[in-house]
């Protein structure tokens, strides 16, 4: 999700995060280095988990926000954390016992100062969700938009790592005509049988397509209805409106994305509305049509409830991470929604990954509606950030 945030740690959790964020960027050492993500928190909160729930917590984070989530072969649990107004030591983490971080694919990756700004191509700017594909390979976006200002030039890029060997395998740069300096790339979808990637751009207000076989990319259905947010649509999780600091309400656009299985449709939608969308894979990667002819291949589903993240399984369930009551939907191919589960602990239920053997979901919190910029500069009372793992019987 795309957020204006600010998370302030209280001053003695401050002090001692601030030390390892300059341990991690200057340190010379190759050796690997782990950070330990729950120290006590006077800002969090815990509610009670129902005696019932289908949730397994994987991780429990105070801080930094985590926003994505990726799960690869062998039980490996990749966090991503976007520095938005809050640096990450590690914004891009492999997840291990006892809430431990460890960088990924190293700390030099995960280093983003005045050294290496010189070289943003190779290093984790804002780096905001990955995707493990078909091949086990995890593919992660960096819009490169600290702080969601803009972009930093050269920065804009798709990267893929294999997580056996935790090496860069590729990595795909954006131009400025596909991410302009007001974008943020937010989520993506690996097609290998038609070689594409699809991702959803929140900063502009459109969808974005790579041809991996060239490297080159294209912004597609720019400020069209379907990528922007519904009029007058008061975006609200658990009750709570937001509205940012000069009184305006949130209005986010393009964000959740999802692919069928058998790669033929692209499902996505805006963050501030009901309104749910799909257009065919195969006119995404026509470049051939005209922007109108594009735009009438785009076809509107029945509405669904907001959600930020979904995903689809083999049988077209489309599952959402409904933030505007903490739970998670399943949506069936013939529309009627399910509830299967809800709880005061999801506080903006956020990305959603699937197992590599397609029988749980994992998810993340990143209680957005708790942070300053939504609460008239003061944070409230959170849950720690977590990301949860969920069976699934398809």
């Amino acid at each position: 999700l795309m957020s204006f945030t600010r998370l302030l740690p209280p001053a003695g959790l401050a002090a001692s995060i601030m030390a390892s964020i300059l341990l991690a960027s200057c340190s010379g050492s190759s050796e690997p280095q782990t950070v330990t993500t729950t120290p006590a928190d006077s800002t969090a909160t815990r509610a009670a988990a129902p005696a019932n729930s289908p949730l397994k917590i994987v991780a429990e984070i105070t801080d930094p926000q985590v926003t994505g989530v990726a799960v690869a072969a062998g039980g490996k649990v990749f966090a991503f954390s976007p520095r938005w107004d809050y640096n990450p030591t590690f914004p891009v983490a492999l997840v291990g016992p006892s809430n431990t971080l460890t960088p990924y694919p190293d700390a030099g990756w995960c280093t983003w100062n005045d050294s290496v700004k010189t070289e943003p191509q190779k290093h984790w700017i804002c780096p905001q969700a990955g995707y493990v594909d078909a091949k086990g390979m995890l593919w992660i976006i960096d819009p490169a938009a600290p702080g969601l200002k803009f972009t930093v030039p050269g920065g804009p890029k798709l990267v893929k790592t294999n997580p056996q060997t935790n090496k860069v395998v590729q990595t795909i740069l954006f131009p400025e005509s596909v991410a302009p300096r007001k974008s943020y790339l937010n989520d993506l979808r690996v097609d290998l049988e038609h070689n594409y990637v699809y991702l959803t751009d929140s900063g502009t207000g459109a969808l974005v397509v790579v041809d991996l076989a060239t490297g080159k990319s294209r912004q597609l259905l720019a400020k069209h209805r379907s990528t922007m947010p519904v009029p007058g649509f008061i975006t609200k999780a658990q009750g709570h409106e937001l509205y940012d600091p000069t009184g305006k309400p949130g209005a986010f656009k393009a964000d959740g994305i999802a692919l069928t299985t058998d790669n033929q449709y692209l499902y996505y939608r805006a963050l501030s509305g009901h309104e749910l969308y799909r257009i065919k894979t195969a006119a995404l990667r026509d470049a051939t049509l005209t922007p109108d002819q594009l735009a009438a291949q785009v076809e509107k589903l029945p509405d669904a409830p907001a959600c930020d993240g979904m995903e689809l399984d083999s049988k077209g369930n489309l599952y959402l991470t409904g933030f505007e009551n903490g739970e998670i939907l399943r949506r069936t191919p013939e529309g009627k929604m399910e509830t299967l589960v809800k709880e005061t602990r999801l506080e903006w239920p956020d990305t959603f990954s699937w197992a590599p053997e397609g029988d749980a979901l994992y998810f993340t919190t990143s209680a957005i509606h708790r942070t300053p910029n939504w609460n008239k500069g003061v944070g409230q009372p959170r849950e720690p950030f977590r990301i949860y793992k969920m069976a699934v019987s398809k």
